[in-house]
């Protein structure tokens, strides 16, 4: 299976453990001088609709992801990372 990293935003990630679902990813960080994708970035959820931020974003690092499908991403959610939001 073919997948840009455009198609990516449109791919659920689903904790494989608990089912717990994170989101969809917001985001990818991409190691240059590898040229491979380092970790997706789920983006944190609003909070009181987006007036007060957003909570932490979740960081999956790419030995994390265990299994890609046509909507989903299967990850292993212990190895998450939460980081406040980086100013862009």
């Amino acid at each position: 299976m073919i997948c840009r990293i455009a198609d990516l935003q449109y791919k659920e990630v689903i904790d494989i453990a608990d089912g717990t679902r994170y989101g969809f990813v917001g985001d990818v960080e991409l190691d240059p001088e590898r040229g491979a994708i380092q970790s997706i970035v789920v983006r944190g959820q609003p909070r009181l609709l987006g007036l007060l931020g957003r909570e932490a974003d979740a960081v999956f690092p790419w030995s994390a992801v265990k299994r890609f499908g046509t909507d989903i991403i299967l990850v292993d959610g212990a190895a998450a990372d939460s980081r406040q939001r980086r100013n862009r």
